[in-house]
C-alpha cells in the first residue's frame, strides 16, 4: 500500500512539473444542435490533447435550446460550465445573475481590439455602451445571400435582363436591383421564382429577415439606452423597408408563408428560386455537391444597400458564457484563455466555425477559403441585432404578431403594423421599468 501510494504521489509531483492537472477536470459547454457545435466539438479535442481537459459539447435541437439553457439557469444547475448563447439572451442571463461576469478578462486580452467591433457591441456588452462583458465572440453569423450564377450568366437572360431594366444583370449592390432581379426570375410557369425569404414568425425568423431591410434602409428598432421607439421603429425608413420586404414575399416560391434556413437552403438545392435569403452558418450545406447538386453554380453576396447607401444586416451568431453556478469556472477561464488565441481562432474558422477575430477575418487566408468567407467579411463588420434586453422574448413575440399579417397576407399597410408595434413595445418598456 505504501509503495502504491508513493508511487502515485510522485505521478502527482510529475503532471504538475509538467504543467498538467493531477486529476484532469471535465468540462461542459451547451449549445444548439448544429453544424456549427460539431466544428467545436473538433477543436475542443485539439484542447483535451494539450491539456488533458476533457470539454464535451453538449447539444440539443434548436426548437429546445432556449427553454432547456434556461430552465437550468433558473435552478442554478451546474449540468453546464459554459454556453454558447444567443446574443439575444444577455440581459435577461446578465441581469439573473446566470452569467460570470467576464468584464475584467476582456479588458486584460484586450478583446475590444482582437474581436470584430459589432460582434463585442451585440455579443458581449450588456448593458449597451457599458463596458460590462458577459460573453466571448465565439461563432459570428449573420444574414447573407445565396443565387444561382449560372441563372444570372445566361447570356440570353443577361440580354433580356438589360433590355427590360437598363442595366446589367449581376449580385444586387442594392435593395431596388434584387427587387427587379426577383421580379425577372419570377416565372410560376416555368416553376421558377424570384427569391427565398425568411417568413417563419414561431421564433426569429422574419424579424431576422425584416431587420435585413430595415437596417440597409437606415431604420432601427429603437433606441437601447432610453428604450425610446415612438418615431424610430415607426419611422418613414422602416415603412418603406417593411413595404418592400412585403413586395419580395409577392415573388417567393409558393407555400413560402412559414420558411426558415431549411426551406430556404432547398431552394437553391431543389431550383426553385434565383436568389436566397440565410445565414452564413448554412452556406456550408450549399458548396457541399452532395447536398447541393447546384453546387458549382451557386454563388453568395453580401446584404445589399438601401436607397440611402446604407449597408447592414442582421446579426446572428453567439457568444461563449461562463455559468455563474459552474463548480469548474477556474478551468473555464483557462479554457476561453486559449479559445481566445490567434492560432485557436485561425484553427476554429479551418473547421468551419465563423471566427469573430478581426485579424483572422481581415486575412486573405479566410477570406478566400470558400466562396462565401468574403462575404462573410464583409457583412460582420456592418451588423445590427435585435433588442437584448431581458425582456426581448416578449418584444420579439409582439413584433412578429404584427408584421406577419401584413407581409404574407397584404393585411392593412406597415405603417400601421409598426404604428401598433410601437405601441406596444412602449407598453412592455413601460411594465417592465424601463422609462426611467
Amino acid at each position: 500500500m505504501r509503495k502504491t501510494l508513493t508511487g502515485f504521489l510522485a505521478g502527482v509531483g510529475l503532471m504538475l512539473a509538467s504543467g498538467q492537472s493531477a486529476l484532469a477536470q471535465e468540462l461542459t459547454i451547451f449549445w444548439a444542435e448544429w453544424d456549427p457545435a460539431n466544428y467545436l466539438q473538433e477543436l475542443v479535442n485539439e484542447y483535451e490533447a494539450q491539456t488533458g481537459v476533457k470539454v464535451t459539447v453538449e447539444t440539443t435541437p434548436w426548437a429546445d435550446f432556449q427553454t432547456k439553457a434556461f430552465t437550468e439557469f433558473n435552478a442554478k444547475g451546474s449540468a453546464y460550465d459554459m454556453v454558447v448563447g444567443d446574443s439575444q439572451w444577455i440581459g435577461a442571463a446578465s441581469e439573473a445573475g446566470h452569467y460570470v461576469d467576464l468584464t475584467d478578462f476582456f479588458n486584460k486580452h484586450k478583446l475590444n481590439e482582437v474581436m470584430a467591433p459589432a460582434t463585442v457591441k451585440y455579443y458581449s456588452e450588456y448593458p449597451a455602451n457599458s463596458g460590462k462583458y458577459w460573453s466571448i465572440p465565439a461563432e459570428g453569423d449573420a444574414v447573407g445571400w445565396s443565387y444561382r450564377k449560372d441563372w444570372f450568366e445566361d447570356p440570353k437572360e443577361m440580354e433580356a435582363f438589360k433590355a427590360k431594366y437598363g442595366y446589367d444583370l449581376a449580385p444586387p449592390k442594392t435593395w431596388a436591383e434584387m427587387r427587379d432581379i426577383a421580379e425577372f426570375f419570377h416565372r410560376p410557369d416555368q416553376k421558377r421564382y424570384g427569391i427565398a425569404i425568411y417568413t417563419d414568425n414561431s421564433y426569429d425568423g422574419l424579424v431576422m429577415g425584416v431587420e435585413n431591410a430595415i437596417f440597409s434602409y437606415g431604420g432601427e428598432l429603437g433606441d437601447y439606452q432610453s428604450y425610446k421607439v415612438d418615431g424610430i421603429i415607426n419611422s418613414e425608413k422602416n415603412v418603406k423597408a417593411l413595404e418592400m420586404y412585403r413586395e419580395l414575399y409577392g415573388f417567393t416560391p409558393p407555400g413560402w408563408a412559414k420558411t426558415f434556413f431549411v426551406e430556404n437552403n432547398q431552394a437553391i438545392t431543389e431550383n426553385l428560386a434565383a436568389m436566397s435569403m440565410n445565414y452564413f452558418a448554412f452556406f456550408p450545406a450549399l458548396v457541399n455537391e452532395a447536398s447541393n447538386p447546384n453546387a458549382k453554380v451557386t454563388g453568395f453576396f453580401a446584404n445589399p444597400a438601401g436607397p440611402g447607401g446604407e449597408q447592414f444586416a442582421a446579426l446572428g451568431g453567439q457568444g461563449i458564457s461562463v455559468v455563474s453556478y459552474s463548480e469548474n469556472q477556474e478551468e473555464a477561464m483557462k479554457f476561453l484563455e486559449w479559445f481566445i488565441k490567434d492560432e485557436t481562432q485561425k484553427r476554429w474558422a479551418e473547421l468551419g466555425g465563423y471566427t469573430a477575430s478581426a485579424k483572422v477575418l481581415e486575412s486573405p487566408e479566410f477570406q478566400n477559403a470558400t466562396p462565401y468567407n468574403k462575404a462573410f467579411y464583409e457583412t460582420m463588420f456592418k451588423v445590427k441585432d435585435f433588442w437584448a434586453t431581458p425582456e426581448y422574448a416578449e418584444l420579439l413575440i409582439q413584433m412578429n404578431q404584427r408584421i406577419y399579417p401584413f407581409v404574407t397576407a397584404g393585411e392593412g399597410t406597415a405603417k400601421k403594423a409598426l404604428d401598433s408595434l410601437a405601441a406596444d413595445w412602449n407598453a412592455t418598456f413601460e411594465k417592465y421599468g424601463r422609462h426611467k
